[in-house]
Formats: C-alpha cells, sequence, structure tokens
C-alpha cells in the first residue's frame, strides 16, 4: 500500500468515526465519546499527512509515533463504547475496531523499519 493510498484510507477511516459519532447518544456520555473519538480519528489521517512531508527519518519517526498513539487512542474509544454498552446497535463498532488495529499495526511495522534503517546508518 502506497502513501496515497493510506492518505485515503486514514480519511476514509475518519469520516467512518464521524459518522458513528453521530449515532452517540445526546447525554453526557455519549458528547465526551464524540468529543474523544472524533478528536483522535481526525488526528491519525492529518498527522498521516503530516507523516508523508517529514523531512528527515528522525521526522518522520517523531510524526509516526503521534500517528501510532492517535490510532491506539482511537480504538481505546471504540472499546469503551463497546464495553460500556452505550450502542444499542453495532454500526459498525466491530468493523471500525478491526481497522483501528489494523492501520496500528501498519503504523507501527512503518516505523519499525525506518528505525531499524537509521540504526544501521549509526
Amino acid at each position: 500500500m502506497n502513501k496515497i493510498d493510506l492518505q485515503r484510507r486514514t480519511k476514509k477511516f475518519a469520516l467512518e468515526i464521524i459518522k458513528l459519532a453521530e449515532r452517540l447518544p445526546n447525554n453526557r456520555v455519549g458528547w465526551t465519546f464524540t468529543d474523544q473519538i472524533v478528536r483522535s480519528a481526525t488526528s491519525v489521517a492529518a498527522n498521516y499527512r503530516a507523516v508523508c512531508r517529514a523531512k528527515s527519518d528522525k521526522d518522520f519517526i517523531s510524526k509516526m509515533e503521534t500517528v501510532i498513539e492517535e490510532a491506539d487512542e482511537t480504538l481505546f474509544w471504540l472499546e469503551m463504547m463497546e464495553e460500556s454498552g452505550i450502542m444499542i446497535e453495532d454500526f459498525g463498532l466491530k468493523d471500525l475496531k478491526i481497522e483501528s488495529n489494523e492501520l496500528v499495526s501498519i503504523f507501527v511495522a512503518s516505523a519499525k523499519t525506518v528505525k531499524t534503517r537509521l540504526n544501521q546508518k549509526s
């Protein structure tokens, strides 16, 4: 998967999270979940775009670590939605958890590859 495909995938993921968040209850807990998951999911997409413009391997790793943190946080909020029972119906929650896990794996592998390359240069 090239960087353009991954940019599209992270953007689509963020948009799907926004759609899911629209289905959360209109109460204090729903607002908290909505705020947190929309912030983290859109941050994945926005920060991955920044990764694609990294000026060096060190810059790439730094930016990618932010993406990994945000993707993992998004997964956390999806798990919280599932485990709290706030969602009466699935509304794609399981598929979004799978996608979040896959994105984290892709980003971790990418960062690891660049870290290995940097260590070999030393």
